[in-house]
Order: C-alpha cells, then structure tokens, then sequence
C-alpha cells in the first residue's frame, strides 16, 4: 500500500489494520509515551519511529530517558499513557513468535553467571524456536569468547560480545541495543559495527541503538533520534543532519550581529566564539566548521541559549 493509498484509507481501518499497514513502514512506532517516576524523572509525550530498513541511534545523556523508553518499547516498564508497535504489535501483549523476532541486548548481561556459553547454547536453544547454534558459535569464534568459561570469568566487554552474539542468533528481524559498544576497545566496537552493517543488507532488518559512544553512529546510523531530560529534541535523518548544523569561529562583533534566534548553543572563549546553529548561510563571512553529532548534543545540553 502507497502512503497516498494509505492516507486516503486509515479513516476507515480499524487500529488493527492500522498498526499492520504501519508495520509495513516502521518496525517501532512511538506515539505521545509518557511515564513519570514520583516527582524525579518524567518521559514527557516521546514520539518517533524505527523505519524498516533503518537503524536509529538514540542520543541524550545518563539519566535522559534512553533506557526507561526503551524498557517500554520491549514491554518491560508500565506507561502512564501513550501507543506503542513493535513489528505491528502492542509489545505489553506480543505474541511469542513475535517475541522471536526481536533481538535484545541490555548494557548488562541477563544471563545466570554460573553458565558457560555452551550450557547457554542449550538453555536458549529451549526457548527459541529459530536458534541456531551454527550462528551462535560463529560469533562466538568471531569475539573470540571461549565457549567452556564461566559466565562469572567475563570481562564487560566479552559479557557485551555474548549478549550481541545470543541478540543475533534467533533471526531477528529487529534489534533493540542499549549501549551494544559500552566496554568495548576500539578495534572491537568496529568489529560490532560492520556485524550491525552486514546485518542491515537485509531490507525487513532495522535497529534501535541507545549509545553515549555518538561517533559509533557517524558509521550506521539512518537518523538520529536526540532525547533530554525525558523530552525528544529532534528525530532527523544523519546525512541530513550534519549537513545541516555548523559551529560558527566568531568574535564579539561578528557574534553581536547574528540573530539571537539563530544561536542553538554558544561557547564564549577568550579569543574565539564558537556559536551552533542550523543557520550559518545566513552568516557567509563568518568561519563555519561542520559540526559532529556529539558536538551537536553537547552544544544543545551544555552550551544551549
């Protein structure tokens, strides 16, 4: 079904036929989610979409809201209010060949310590109906886990490499990853990323990615979704988006002649002021220098007017 088709028909759908022609589209759909924890943290009304075929990176500092929206979305955490798809499915009541699909890995690992991988092979090989222990010893071998160790032995970055080994190994069609890259050196990290690339080729997989490692998403990341403070800030295309945002070198008086409006952040230094905005065509004879996605964040958190 076209968006235009669709448009013209959603008055007449029931939700049902709603969320499966949207789940056609997006693999996740967030609408107006809201949950407030006493009077310290509110997810205030986060809407934004995983597409098909797309991987997101989830943006926002410790605290911001990542982990509690996505705890929501894999059905995890209570919402006060506000819709929720996953793979066409209200995932407070998915139906388990639904859960099948959706690979899961947590900034900790949700295995019993006592376990090596081959035992877990078993355990998991029980509970998945589409496990493969040909995939999982793969990736095994791949991260360079050894296979009769105990759990208990791991360092954080191998626990992270068998949470993403056992998230890969049930042919899912989504992946939902808080924090897939924290504890990992490097040379690892990219190991990972050309994992999550090659698992991409596939046009039904998408990925949600929460991640405060924002250079990791300049790699694979379709759109950047920016959370603060339990409120989205913005939901944009990457390529987009770093075309879009620049940092202006500016001194007091050419600073005094940019519209207030234009400055999303600015940092006062000695000599040299540095001013983000999504405006700098505007301003031509002002040094501009494009901006990262970290840049960006920072500038919106810490610098931000």
């Amino acid at each position: 079904m076209s968006d235009k088709n669709f448009a013209k028909g959603e008055a007449s759908m029931t939700n049902s036929e709603v969320n499966a022609a949207n789940s056609e589209v997006n693999s996740i759909e967030i609408k107006n989610l809201s949950r407030k924890f006493n009077d310290q943290f509110t997810l205030n009304n986060v809407s934004f979409n995983v597409p098909k075929g797309a991987v997101v990176g989830f943006i926002g500092q410790n605290g911001a809201g990542k982990s509690t929206t996505i705890r929501a979305v894999l059905g995890l955490l209570k919402k006060d209010s506000g819709e929720i798809t996953v793979l066409g499915e209200d995932p407070y009541k998915m139906k388990p060949e639904t859960k099948e699909k959706v690979g899961v890995v947590f900034d900790s690992i949700p295995f019993p310590s006592s376990l090596n991988a081959n035992q877990l092979d078993k355990v998991l090989k029980g509970i998945y109906k589409s496990w493969s222990s040909k995939d999982f010893f793969f990736y095994l071998n791949k991260f360079g886990l050894p296979a009769a160790s105990k759990i208990s032995t791991f360092s954080k970055g191998m626990e992270m490499r068998l949470s993403i080994a056992a998230a890969l190994s049930h042919s899912p069609e989504l992946l939902v990853l808080d924090e897939p890259t924290g504890g990992l050196d490097p040379v690892m990290r990219s190991e990972i990323l050309d994992i999550l690339l090659d698992f991409m080729q596939d046009e039904n997989h998408s990925v949600l990615m929460s991640t405060h490692i924002t250079s990791d998403l300049e790699h694979i990341a379709d759109y950047i979704c920016f959370i603060h403070n339990g409120n989205i800030v913005f939901f944009e295309e990457r390529n987009a988006m770093l075309e879009k945002y620049r940092i202006l070198k500016c001194t007091e008086q050419q600073l005094a002649a940019i519209d207030k409006s234009d400055i999303i952040g600015l940092h006062r230094g000695k000599f040299t002021n540095e001013v983000l905005t999504a405006s700098a065509g505007r301003y031509p004879d002002i040094t501009a220098d494009t901006a990262s996605i970290e840049d960006i964040m920072v500038y919106y958190v810490k610098e931000g007017v």
